[in-house]
């Protein structure tokens, strides 16, 4: 996995209210709650190396997600290993389960048509209904839900 091309699901929180400026969507206000940002690896590194990205802060954001982690906290992710592009489908998956909001259109699907590829919660989605949501769209492969809090994902543990 370490290099594998993928789809992932992050899962994120954010503890109070939030404002920033998010490239060219202009100012975003996010309130506390729990996020998940649906996007794909397939660039060099793969899964590993854009993961490993989405969990630092940068001061040079590429990403409409790098603005917004400077406020959100990374909890874990689900994930695919698949050369199959999965995201768009994952991100209607997702704005389909109960307590779904999109909190700002275009957010992280400013590339696609979708209407946001960031969704956002009032309580923590458990890892099973995510789970439900997404597999039956994921061309034979099982998402696995990996804690990104504990890193063990770069040590290899989620190959």
């Amino acid at each position: 996995m370490s290099d594998s091309f993928g789809t992932y699901a992050l899962l994120l929180s954010i503890s109070r209210q939030a404002s920033m400026r998010v490239g060219a969507l202009g100012n975003v206000s996010l309130d506390p709650g729990f996020f998940v940002y649906l996007g794909s690896a397939q660039g060099p590194g793969g899964l590993r190396a854009r993961l490993r990205h989405h969990c630092r802060t940068t001061t040079r954001p590429h990403w409409h997600l790098d603005y917004i982690r400077a406020e959100a906290s990374v909890l874990g992710a689900w994930l695919c290993a698949s050369p199959d592009l999965l995201e768009h489908h994952w991100a209607l998956a997702i704005q389909q389960i109960r307590g779904a909001v999109i909190p700002v259109l275009g957010l992280g699907s400013s590339d696609c048509s979708c209407p946001a590829h960031l969704v956002w919660f009032a309580r923590r989605p458990s890892v099973a209904t995510v789970r439900r949501a997404l597999n039956n769209i994921s061309s034979g492969c099982t998402p696995r839900y990996v804690n990104l809090r504990r890193l063990r994902f770069f040590a290899g543990v989620a190959a």
